[in-house]
């Protein structure tokens, strides 16, 4: 049987730590995955405009085995100056990849288009290091989702969008998923509450309304506008199984079922959809056919995610589009 973990969220899986900073005036943050030992990692792409750092370094034929942290940040290109703070945070504690006497911290990072989302960008330093370094300082197995970190400043389609975790429970491992939703289409179901991912939902972790129907002769998802272009949903799926990084690739890949099911249309020409896969190694698989099983709790665990997100987010002065709870709640 499947069910939700204690938190219901990404921290389920033991050893993993989520810290978020987020700067209310810029409307944009950062959200840090950490732990106390390097993990394994990998990652698929799968949106046409990615913004990643290290990325390369995840495919199962370079080196590095395992990596630090991942960030994901706001700021379009200049929020992948939120890795530099995390490489600094970890730095001074003595973590990071030993070489010639030297450790140097392994720091992965995405990130999502916010620069068009009511907050004022006119700042002369950039704030995404100092936001990395918070982020990477307030990570604890507890945090905050909706408009928070990373998802500060994220939209969809028609709604304000946001930061989702969840996590569930399978024979024995544990599956949890992070993610900025920041999508160029819809979560919800026409002009109706419902989400897309509602078949996914356990309980009323995103309202429990049930299914929405949608008309079949309005296929195109009409909320969508020249003005939602640069969009992007980026994710972390990760379980305790002991995965290598070509499993853990496959996890990320199976995993990008889930933002096509929570959100229509997904993996766009200017989305940067991005999903990492993290294993923390703490129990062998039992079966070749559990991976399998791991990928499907991934997609099921990333609609999840990206569903409450949504579901999750506030309003605040100037934002551009309206919350999900502000218009149906």
């Amino acid at each position: 049987m499947i069910r939700p973990g204690p938190k219901n969220l990404i921290t389920d899986v033991a050893g993993l730590l989520v810290g978020n900073a987020a700067d209310e005036t810029v409307k944009t943050g950062v959200t840090v995955l950490t732990a106390a030992d390097p993990f394994t990692a990998s990652v698929h792409v799968m949106g046409g405009a990615p913004g990643t750092r290290e990325t390369d370094l995840l495919a199962p034929d370079r080196t590095v085995e395992r990596v630090d942290a991942l960030v994901l940040s706001g700021g379009s290109a200049f929020g992948l100056d939120a890795a530099q703070g995390v490489s600094d945070g970890l730095r001074a504690i003595g973590r990071g990849f030993a070489v010639h006497g030297m450790t140097v911290p392994i720091v992965p990072a995405a990130i999502i288009f916010d620069l068009a989302n009511g907050g004022d960008k006119g700042w002369t330093t950039s704030p995404y290091p100092a936001l990395g370094r918070n982020a990477f300082d307030a990570a604890s197995e507890t945090f905050a989702l909706g408009t928070a970190g990373a998802g500060t400043g994220a939209t969809v389609a028609d709604l304000k969008g946001g930061l989702g975790s969840v996590s569930a429970m399978w024979n024995g491992y544990t599956v949890g998923a992070l993610v900025v939703v920041n999508a160029v289409g819809q979560v919800t179901v026409g002009d109706g509450p419902q989400f897309h991912a509602s078949g996914c939902e356990f309980g009323d972790e995103f309202g429990g309304l049930g299914q929405g129907i949608a008309d079949p002769t309005r296929l195109a998802p009409t909320k969508v506008t020249q003005s939602d272009r640069e969009a992007t949903v980026i994710a972390i799926v990760a379980t305790d199984a002991r995965l290598s990084k070509a499993q853990a690739a496959r996890l990320a890949v199976m995993a990008h079922d889930g933002i096509a099911r929570a959100v229509r249309p997904s993996h766009a020409p200017m989305d940067g959809d991005v999903v990492f896969g993290v294993s923390t190694g703490a129990r062998d698989l039992s079966s070749p056919t559990d991976l399998m099983w791991l990928g499907h709790l991934g997609a099921l665990c990333l609609s999840r995610a990206i569903a409450r997100g949504v579901y999750h987010a506030i309003d605040a002065p100037d934002d551009v589009k309206p919350t999900w709870r502000g218009r149906f709640g």
